[in-house]
């Protein structure tokens, strides 16, 4: 059964029960009144989702919304060790509302061939993510402002968006034009709104979609997701106009990226604010892998216009600021705020600077895939900060826990194929996953890297075009790494213990790298986390949060230290396979991607004798 708009509105859950979900089914159970979520005499609770576009957590910006601050991180919990899979806005949204990496949607681009709102389509998704089933489990459903790339004025309705009982989307080509942004409201047609400030005009939507939920509420509890475009660049483009084949024809200076526009009032806040100065700032020695290697230091005027894009960012964050002020304001006018959980987070990272970079995302770089997560509700402690390791494939299987859904005993992978697994959100549960959640985050790009501040040299360009990698990011209170492999097989390893802001590359062929990591030769954890990445870099549902399980189906290694044992040597360093790609693609195309893990029932096998070395 497929529910679009204002279908479903007053749906049964004896009937959600009864239709099942598009992949699987959604149970509540006879005992769902007393699974966690469930508050005030038994009424599920309300779910607010804020979604910024492009935020940084590395540059400070949590600093400059002291709104945000007082209601949500001193109310809530800060989820430092929160990451994107894939650093670039349509693939992280589908991942996000879907609960699937990036593999597993192949919506890997933010235009179609690869990817954006056709490609989401086109694989079914739209049958298939968070509003659908939330509608289904019996919840009232609205959403406005950015929902995916290449949603556009001409497609909108070829189809609607499922799932969503009200609705009013940006839509593109004006999606990142502050003052001249178009929205398209449930069946209406697009509305122009030149002249108003966006972030302005969407909180007085969501503020008229909260009282319109909240005249529902005694029936039934509602989901609201919020979408401002800030901090974003402002961006003027044809892209979105012109059939994806004629891309490659649109002329550079038709695509305009500029400083986000902050509202009038907030225009002269923060002037003497900089990009932070820490050691990974423009720095005097190149470092990383493939074309950022390659780049030469900024100027100083280009430093000082990248500042000035920094303190846009900062002043354009400050209208979101208010609208998650105004958001809290009502819901405690109501008498709702006690039975909401409020999420904030963003799609993606952002670097200025960093590495030498021009403004921008899609690196696997700290600044790129470390977000801002914070949650604040029923039962989630006050003012904390939790370094449990969570991605954004970890929120839809949250909402749906909180909404009282079923998720089985094993996450939810079962029913659903979610490659994440809930948040921990109680004190219980967040003491609990200190030493039982994983420890790992699977991060992968496809396509091009794209610069969006000024160009200051004649050979500068905007595109660079090998910028498809796979790499996983491991993190636990003894050790910190990331490591890649990019398709034309260079590796790339970061010991951020001694090395928070990765400006060493221990295996690039200039490194010194130690003898010993880990109290073990520096060959010996390689073999390791290759191992390990080779598991994560195609796969599905649960072995994507238990890939040591697939490696180890004797249960007898559950993370990187176990792994290390002298007894799996001979395994790693000579019997599984490595990683490596056969070409560079723009787009997720396996046959690329070098050998995959297999399945052969429960237990994965690929090249290893198992009798020998499990």
């Amino acid at each position: 059964m497929r529910f679009t708009g204002v279908v479903a509105a007053g749906l049964q859950l004896s009937a959600a029960v009864a239709s099942g979900a598009s992949n699987g089914q959604i149970f509540l159970g006879d005992n769902h009144h007393n699974r966690p979520g469930h508050h005030h005499g038994g009424k599920r609770p309300n779910i607010v989702f804020v979604l910024t576009d492009d935020q940084d957590l590395h540059m400070d910006s949590l600093n400059y919304i002291p709104l945000i601050k007082k209601h949500l991180i001193d109310r809530g919990t800060l989820f430092k060790r929160h990451y994107c899979t894939t650093a670039i806005c349509c693939p992280a949204r589908v991942s996000l509302w879907t609960g699937k990496l990036a593999h597993n949607t192949n919506v890997t681009d933010v235009n179609p061939p690869h990817g954006g709102y056709p490609k989401f389509i086109k694989q079914g998704l739209n049958e298939a993510y968070l509003p659908v089933w939330l509608q289904r489990a019996g919840y009232d459903t609205y959403y406005t402002g950015k929902l995916f790339n290449a949603h556009t004025i001409e497609n909108y309705n070829s189809p609607y968006p499922a799932g969503w009982n009200q609705s009013d989307f940006l839509l593109d080509p004006y999606t990142y034009m502050y003052l001249n942004a178009t929205y398209q409201r449930n069946r209406e047609p697009p509305k122009s709104y030149h002249g108003q400030h966006t972030v302005d005009v969407l909180r007085e939507k969501a503020l008229g979609f909260l009282e319109e939920a909240a005249s529902h509420v005694d029936e039934r509890p509602f989901f609201l997701g919020i979408a401002p475009v800030a901090p974003h660049s402002n961006v003027e483009s044809k892209l979105f106009t012109v059939p994806p084949e004629d891309f490659d024809k649109i002329p550079e200076d038709e695509v305009v990226f500029t400083p986000p526009i902050p509202a009038e009032r907030h225009a002269h806040l923060f002037a003497d604010a900089k990009v932070p100065r820490t050691p990974n700032f423009n720095p005097e020695q190149p470092g990383g892998a493939a074309w950022i290697r390659h780049l030469p230091r900024l100027s100083d005027a280009n430093v000082a216009f990248n500042d000035h894009f920094y303190r846009q960012r900062l002043r354009a964050l400050q209208s979101v600021d208010e609208l998650v002020d105004s958001v809290v304001t009502r819901l405690d006018e109501l008498g709702l705020l006690d039975n909401t959980y409020i999420f904030y987070t963003t799609d993606n990272g952002y670097h200025i600077s960093q590495h030498r970079l021009q403004p921008g995302k899609e690196c696997g770089f700290e600044e790129d895939i470390n977000i801002p997560l914070i949650i604040r509700g029923p039962g989630v402690p006050k003012g904390e900060v939790s370094e449990v390791v969570t991605t954004h494939s970890d929120l839809a299987p949250t909402i749906l826990k909180l909404a009282g859904v079923d998720l089985g005993s094993d996450g939810g992978f079962e029913q659903f194929g979610f490659d994440g697994a809930a948040v921990p959100l109680n004190r219980h549960e967040l003491e609990e996953a200190q030493t039982s959640r994983h420890e790992h985050v699977t991060v992968e790009f496809w396509g091009f890297a794209a610069t969006e501040g000024n160009l200051f040299r004649d050979d500068e360009t905007r595109i660079y075009l090998n910028n498809t990698y796979k790499a996983v990011r491991v993190i636990s209170r003894e050790y910190s790494f990331y490591y890649a492999v990019w398709c034309h097989n260079e590796h790339e390893l970061y010991d951020l213990k001694t090395d928070p802001y990765q400006l060493n590359n221990l295996l690039h062929a200039d490194a010194k790298p130690p003898t010993h990591l880990l109290g073990v030769p520096f060959e010996k954890v390689i073999a390791r986390l290759d191992a390990l990445l080779f598991v994560l870099k195609s796969c599905k549902g649960g072995t994507c949060t238990k890939p040591w399980a697939a490696l180890h189906p004797q249960g007898n290694v559950q993370n990187l230290r176990d792994a290390l044992s002298p007894r799996f040597d001979a395994f790693y360093e000579h019997e599984q396979e490595k990683v490596r790609y056969n070409r560079c693609e723009l787009g997720y195309i396996p046959d690329a991607e070098g050998p995959q893990f297999e399945t052969h029932g429960a237990v994965y096998r690929q090249g290893a004798r198992w009798s020998e070395w499990v």
